[in-house]
């Protein structure tokens, strides 16, 4: 079987959408499936593992500078023409994905598309000079829909989205890629006494709160501000960077936070490991992947109920969840979890067995069945 796999974003970005990739990659190269990657140009990278990277000129998005828009060329119709694929696969398509797109259906390949951003409700969180960029929910709506229902099949990560693109027209069947976690990763082993103290600002008794993830408005970290000022003792740490940043510095400025920026490999598996409850008040969310992961690592999740939170969240047994920007909620969520310390030990362990149950590689062979299908009905 030969896939190609088209996607807007690629290494060296790391993000949630990236990390899915490269999983899936690494399963495809073991399951000796041969691969072409095609992505906007993001850095120096011409192969990832065994398969070769084909780049398209890009240039940074304006308001997003680590994302890269870029269109296909030529090269992009003659490299994918001469590689043959069986498959196509689209990880959700923006301007070089709808480009290529729109070249693979004239081609008359079977395409299979994942979605993974909602754009349209991420407008509303930007805007273009004196305009809120909501106004263009609605032409994202319709290419959403266009594309869906042009696609041989489309495959969503939580039972939220797929109910949301029914709700913005889509008709054709949307099935279920859920996520999944390395529970041998990420595990409470990765405890670190040196980094709780670096996350705690030097108070390792403290409550230690964690995100991880992109810093943006969407995410809507300023809300966590509430917890700090009406739960005694409790401390924040952000993990990850973004466009957001320097705003929520100044935001939190005087409070116990500490911004640690991108952390990755064992530093980032020890800051896991190394709290005690993970917040995560996103306002918009596909899935929600680093929520599995800080489960694996042991710790309680309160979050909001966006993408997949309510599939894996059980609700205080492995944490708490609220309505998007329920500020008050999410303070009784940390209450409720820090009432009683062995409590909230207990929560963690329940959120660490669940997490063990998510294989990646089941779910991983579920995209190649769902490719070998596609395949066989032409």
């Amino acid at each position: 079987m030969r896939v190609a796999l088209f996607t807007d974003t690629f290494l060296p970005k790391i993000d949630g959408i990236v990390t899915v990739i490269c999983l899936l990659l690494d399963y495809l190269s073991e399951r000796g499936i041969e691969v072409m990657i095609f992505t906007p140009l993001m850095g120096e990278i011409d192969r990832y593992k065994e398969f070769p990277v084909i780049s398209a000129p890009g240039i940074p998005f304006p308001f997003y500078p680590d994302l890269k828009l870029g269109f296909p060329t030529l090269n992009t119709y003659h490299q994918l023409k001469q590689f043959q694929p069986d498959m196509v696969h689209f990880v959700h398509p923006s301007a070089f994905g709808l480009g290529s797109y729109v070249m693979v259906k004239r081609m008359g390949l079977p395409t299979l598309v994942s979605f993974h951003i909602d754009y349209g409700r991420l407008g509303r969180h930007f805007r273009f000079g004196p305009f809120h960029a909501g106004f263009i929910e609605m032409p994202i709506n319709w290419l959403t829909r266009r594309v869906l229902n042009s696609a041989d099949y489309s495959l969503a990560p939580s039972r939220l989205i797929q109910q949301r693109l029914t709700e913005i027209g889509v008709t054709k069947e949307v099935g279920l890629w859920k996520r999944g976690v390395d529970a041998e990763r990420f595990h409470p082993r990765h405890y670190n006494t040196a980094m709780r103290d670096l996350l705690s600002g030097g108070h390792p008794d403290d409550l230690l709160l964690l995100y991880v993830g992109r810093l943006s408005h969407e995410k809507q970290l300023h809300h966590i501000k509430a917890v700090l000022d009406q739960v005694p003792g409790t401390r924040l740490a952000l993990v990850g960077d973004g466009p957001a940043r320097s705003e929520l510095e100044h935001y939190f400025a005087g409070t116990a936070t500490q911004f640690t920026g991108y952390l990755r490999e064992e530093a980032l598996l020890q800051a896991y490991a190394s709290a005690d409850i993970f917040v995560f008040p996103s306002a918009i969310e596909s899935f929600g992947l680093v929520v599995v992961e800080a489960m694996a690592a042991g710790l309680p999740v309160v979050a909001s109920r966006v993408g997949g939170v309510c599939d894996v969240i059980e609700e205080g047994e492995t944490g708490f969840t609220f309505d998007v920007g329920d500020t008050i909620s999410l303070v009784e969520g940390v209450r409720r979890i820090t009432a009683n310390r062995e409590h909230m030990r207990e929560m963690g362990r329940a959120a660490r067995a669940f997490a063990e149950t998510q294989s990646w590689p089941a779910m991983m062979e579920e995209v190649i069945e769902h490719y070998a299908r596609i395949i066989a009905t032409g």
